[in-house]
């Protein structure tokens, strides 16, 4: 089957969000339960994770007119609502009439943790031991929570996704703006990485707010057009307006194992 890849895709994990806050004051409390009365869905950004989107706003308004998004896909969660809005408006996409169509996309929401929404590591362990052994054993990538989702489930739902993207917007330039898992995993795909890879990825470190992974689209003579990794988790844009850099889980998932 012939694709039709994107010119340049970037992706980017939103900005840092009330529940990043109260996970990180959760963990440093000792508690077992984050304190955060919004779902999920509905957690937005933090003051520091709305000034990240407007310095990375900022950067994108600096590429050249035939360089920066034509469309925005985006998780249907507040946060990353709020981070692609803000981006749109202080890269000023619209400044020649025509800002870049945005589409919400559920298949773009944060990984389903189940029983274990809310729970920091220690809660996990405290609350269900049994769950947490079985983590432990079966690993991140396989391991589904009751009610929830593995990787490899979220995984199977942008393989659908990337399926869209080949047939509505190739060729065209997609910024697609979701949350840490959703990063890592298209990584996965769009690199063919296996397993072992992606988690030695991940163990090196959460994928930082507002960073943007890039790739840009490569002819083979008598090949599909491919995708080629550009940046991965790039943060000049944030270094560059003495923007802080946060690195931290999303409230949902308490703390790495």
């Amino acid at each position: 089957m012939q694709h039709n890849w994107p010119e340049t895709l970037w992706i980017v994990r939103h900005g840092q969000s009330a529940g990043n806050v109260a996970r990180d004051a959760a963990e440093a409390q000792g508690l077992d339960v984050i304190d955060i009365a919004d779902r999920d869905i509905d957690v937005p950004l933090s003051d520091l994770g709305r000034a990240q989107s407007r310095a990375l706003g900022e950067w994108f308004g600096h590429l050249p007119d035939g360089e920066r998004p034509e469309v925005i896909l985006c998780s249907p969660y507040v946060r990353a609502q709020q981070t692609a809005r803000l981006i749109a408006e202080h890269a000023g996409f619209d400044r020649n009439g025509q800002p870049p169509r945005m589409r919400l996309d559920e298949r773009l929401r944060e990984k389903e943790f189940g029983i274990l929404d809310r729970l920091t590591h220690r809660g996990i362990v405290q609350k269900y031991p049994e769950l947490s052994e079985q983590r432990a054993h079966v690993g991140k990538f396989y391991f589904r929570p009751p009610g929830g989702e593995s990787w490899c489930d979220v995984i199977l739902r942008l393989r659908s996704l990337l399926e869209m993207v080949t047939r509505e917007y190739g060729s065209q330039r997609v910024l697609v703006v979701a949350h840490q898992v959703i990063v890592n995993c298209m990584r996965y795909l769009l690199e063919h990485m296996d397993e072992a890879r992606i988690l030695d990825i991940d163990r090196m470190g959460d994928v930082p707010n507002c960073a943007v992974t890039s790739y840009r689209a490569h002819r083979a003579e008598d090949a599909d057009t491919a995708l080629r990794l550009d940046l991965a988790n790039f943060l000049a844009p944030l270094r560059e307006s003495h923007t802080p850099v946060t690195a931290e889980p999303d409230a949902s998932a308490g703390a790495k194992p």
